[in-house]
């Protein structure tokens, strides 16, 4: 071949694009027949197993070239050691305690955590205690009935420009809408909860609607960060009005451990006291308003770091807090505090 010849480099890509034909050809054809597998026959496809089951010999592949390499199938059977804890869970929620609550007790217990049960299957995990998350994930996992799932999580490898891997940001899992979930016709291993009562976990477990069914709008939303850990305060509606606060990655799943404070700050309060020091500092009119005051922040790329009476003003390089500039160093009595 050669490469300074116009037809040969034609032919070149030529070549290239029937080749990329038959990847995304091959991965259709893979994608259709593991949904089909699973939807079908129940089978599993690898993969760790869910806490509660181990996996076991289900015989040999049913293709012959598999099993003539010596590839057998597997299947879920319930965990004697940790089963129990499964069905204890999904009791106590339909028992009416909250997964924070059912975290704790576990923690109470002394007993091991998911990832500290198994951790040569769980080398990426350092988590050695139950946490809400967790037990939230183990009561919304249909798995649990006897009905194969798969197709709940995929590898997201976050490329600025799709389709392009030289653009890929490193890959990631996240999870799937539940509507693309497959999940098999039929149970294909034991159960440790009754499908009646995982579907009364669920509505336990749904998302409360506001009682008077309007729309709370939350403007400093990923703009106020904590000036003691860092995180991003958490927004809530408390008495008609929005308020943030962070607590420093502590949960109720835990119990007994010193912490600092809290930090809590009304939406109004930030607003007002950014307005009053911004617009004595010169970077804001004195007749702006909230929607002026979150243009400046955005266009400036610049967050608001909260204390537990301090308010900063810093700028943001890609998600990255930089060297802080402090416009605001403290809330007193003639700032809107």
């Amino acid at each position: 071949m050669d490469l300074d010849d116009p037809t040969h480099r034609a032919l070149f890509l030529l070549l290239g694009h029937q080749s990329e034909r038959e990847v995304l050809r091959a991965r259709r054809r893979t994608l259709r027949a593991m949904r089909t597998q699973v939807r079908e026959q129940g089978r599993h496809l690898g993969g760790r197993p869910p806490y509660g089951y181990r996996l076991v010999d289900a015989g040999p592949h049913p293709n012959r070239v598999h099993a003539r390499w010596g590839r057998r199938l597997h299947r879920l059977d319930p965990d004697p050691v940790t089963a129990p804890y499964v069905r204890w869970i999904f009791a106590r929620r339909l028992a009416g305690d909250s997964a924070a609550g059912i975290a704790r007790a576990l923690n109470e217990r002394k007993v091991l955590s998911p990832s500290a049960h198994d951790p040569d299957r769980n080398p990426h995990r350092a988590g050695t205690e139950w946490t809400l998350r967790t037990v939230a994930e183990i009561l919304t996992n249909p798995r649990y009935t006897g009905r194969q799932v798969w197709n709940r999580q995929r590898t997201d490898h976050h490329e600025t420009i799709p389709g392009d891997k030289n653009t890929s940001l490193g890959p990631s899992r996240v999870w799937n809408p539940r509507g693309e979930w497959v999940i098999s016709e039929r149970p294909v291993h034991p159960a440790l909860v009754s499908e009646a009562d995982f579907l009364a976990v669920q509505q336990v477990t749904a998302v409360p609607a506001p009682k008077d069914q309007g729309v709370r709008r939350y403007l400093l939303t990923v703009l106020v960060i904590c000036a003691v850990c860092g995180r991003r305060l958490d927004a809530h509606w408390v008495h008609g009005r929005p308020e943030y606060r962070c607590r420093h990655g502590y949960s109720s799943a835990r119990s007994g451990e010193p912490r600092a404070r809290n930090v809590y700050w009304a939406e109004r309060r930030i607003i007002d006291g950014l307005l009053y020091r911004l617009s004595y500092a010169g970077e804001l009119p004195f007749l702006a308003d909230a929607s002026e005051l979150l243009d400046h922040l955005r266009t400036r790329r610049l967050v608001v770091v909260c204390g537990t009476d301090t308010l900063d003003v810093e700028p943001v390089d890609q998600g990255k807090q930089v060297t802080p500039t402090t416009i605001i160093t403290r809330m007193d009595d003639s700032g809107g505090g």
